[in-house]
């Protein structure tokens, strides 16, 4: 567990978040080589949705589900070089100061791997990368209504969309929401496939 203390913003939804998200590959790979009980890794990924909430609401876009506690969906979107490198330094340190080393080099890996499989034409386009309900409140319209909003911002501006998931059950909700399917990969770290999703903008 690391020693430095953490201030939340988000306890309440990154505690949501964490258990909505629990059972996916990427979240599952950044403990792998965490000691520590469950309940410290626990807190270790609740501390990483929480940053990545605050960090979508000065580089991208946080969208809320209902009550506060309920469900977030974390868009990025393009950014100039200079604060796009900035975003990402700052990210690095985070893990590296509250995840450790080994969670750093877990998510490079990743990321680097998945930046690679996408469609240049995409580098335009605003990047679902987190969204998430808690499970007691699944099936209820809170997760189209995470997304609906900037969805609905994209469209107007002609602006695509774009997403990864590693959870074949998400594809048909996301389907409603307009996104295709555009490639399918096998993720080497993980060692199981995701589905690239793609939404270009409607009306």
């Amino acid at each position: 567990m690391t020693k430095y203390m953490y201030i939340y913003k988000y306890q309440d939804l990154a505690s949501a978040l964490y258990e909505a998200l629990i059972p996916d590959p990427f979240y599952i790979e950044l403990l792998r080589d965490i000691t520590g009980s469950e309940q410290e890794k626990q807190e270790i990924l609740m501390r990483y949705m929480d940053y990545s909430m605050t960090e979508a609401e000065k580089y991208g876009r946080l969208t809320i589900a209902g009550d506060s506690s309920y469900g977030a969906a974390i868009w990025s979107k393009p950014l100039d070089e200079a604060t796009d490198n900035e975003k990402s330094l700052l990210k690095k340190d985070f893990i590296k100061t509250y995840m450790g080393e080994a969670s750093l080099n877990a998510y490079q890996t990743i990321v680097s791997f998945m930046s690679e499989q996408l469609d240049v034409t995409l580098q335009d386009a605003w990047y679902l990368s987190i969204a998430g309900i808690k499970p007691d409140y699944q099936g209820k319209g809170l997760g189209a209504g995470l997304l609906t909003e900037v969805l609905n911002e994209t469209d107007k501006n002609r602006i695509p969309t774009f997403l990864e998931t590693f959870t074949p059950r998400n594809i048909r909700f996301y389907e409603r929401m307009g996104y295709k399917t555009t490639k399918e990969v096998l993720e080497p770290l993980t060692g199981c496939p995701y589905w690239i999703m793609v939404r270009e903008p409607l009306g």
